[in-house]
This record gives C-alpha cells, structure tokens and sequence, in this order.
C-alpha cells in the first residue's frame, strides 16, 4: 500500500488530495461544505487513513463537487492498494449512533456497484442536500470498483443517519484492506485478479 496524490480540474471543479491508506486518522480537508467537510473529517478518522484535501467548485453546484470528490477519492483509495495482495477483500459492520443504525458491507471486487438504502425526511442537513449522499457512495463505488450495500436499519435524525453511514463506510473500507496473515501474497479471488 501506498501514499497517493491525485487532482483533478474541470470547468465545474478543482480538486487536489493526498491520501495513505494506512495513515493515523489525520486530516486537512477544505470542500467549501461544512457539512461535507465533517463527513470528510469522519471518513478519514474512522477509516485510520491520513486525508489532505483541498476542492474549489467554480461553478457553485454542490452535485459537482460531491461528485468529483467522490470520484477523485475513489481512485486514490483503489490505487493506493496496489496491486491488493494480501487484503481481506470483504468487510461489514452494524454502526450505532444514537438513534441511527446502519448496515454497511464492502467487497473489493474489481466489481463496481453501489446501493444505498436510507430514509432520509429532510431535504437538506446544514449546507448538504441529501440527495447528493447516494450519488456520493455511488460515484465511490464506480471509480474504486467496489461493491457497496449500504443500508439503514434505524433512525429519524438526518444528520444522525448520515453521519453514521460515513462512519460505518469508514471502519467497512479498513477492515476490508487490512491484510489476512494466512494470505499474504495471494490475490482474494479464484480467479487470481480483482
């Protein structure tokens, strides 16, 4: 595994990060979101990964920017791996906070597919427009070549709910790359690729 730096312009976006899988939790993180910004902030501590960040929307549209947030993590996390030997591939966890409940279950597939199942009764939590939270994990899930189920099992607090699908997102994505000692220079497939 290794420390991976990646930006990525567009005429809606600037995004800039540096990420290490196997960090200490650290971060530096700028979206221009606050909301956004401590989702982020969640990620990268729940994850133990290190997380420098900085993202300028030019066009103003919060889609754009969670989008290609999104996006430019992703392949910064899936390059990060290598060439994945030794992972343990799966991973799941049930995360409470407070009120909320959420299932959360990653396969390092080479496979990308994303669904996210969540009540959300507020259209928007601080500056974040919930809509975006599944199209978030989504464009996750496509550039990282994951399979992601997400899945509310409790709560009636939209930021609750929310921040607790980070979280569990988080500790998911770590376990599922921490490595196995009994395959430690195996490919976690038959087919010997992911």
């Amino acid at each position: 595994m290794q420390i991976v730096e990646k930006t990525r312009n567009t005429k809606e976006t600037e995004i800039s990060l540096k990420f290490n899988p196997k960090g200490s939790g650290k971060y530096n993180i700028s979206t221009g979101f606050k909301f956004l910004n401590h989702m982020l902030e969640q990620f990268t501590y729940h994850g133990n990964f290190d997380l420098e960040l900085t993202a300028k929307s030019l066009d103003g549209d919060p889609h754009h920017i969670v989008e290609d947030i999104a996006i430019t993590l992703a392949k910064a996390f899936v390059e990060s791996l290598g060439d994945k030997k030794g992972i343990k591939r799966y991973s799941n966890v049930i995360l409470p906070m407070d009120e909320a409940l959420i299932l959360c279950a990653v396969d390092i597939s080479g496979r990308p597919y994303s669904k996210t199942d969540v009540n959300l009764k507020d259209e928007r939590t601080s500056d974040f427009e919930t809509v975006l939270l599944p199209h978030f994990y989504n464009s996750f899930a496509q550039n990282a070549l994951i399979t992601l189920h997400i899945k509310q099992l409790d709560g009636i607090d939209t930021h609750h709910i929310i921040e607790c699908s980070f979280k569990a997102f988080a500790r998911a994505l770590r376990s599922a790359i921490m490595l196995d000692p009994d395959k430690q220079n195996d490919i976690p497939s038959t087919k010997g690729i992911l």
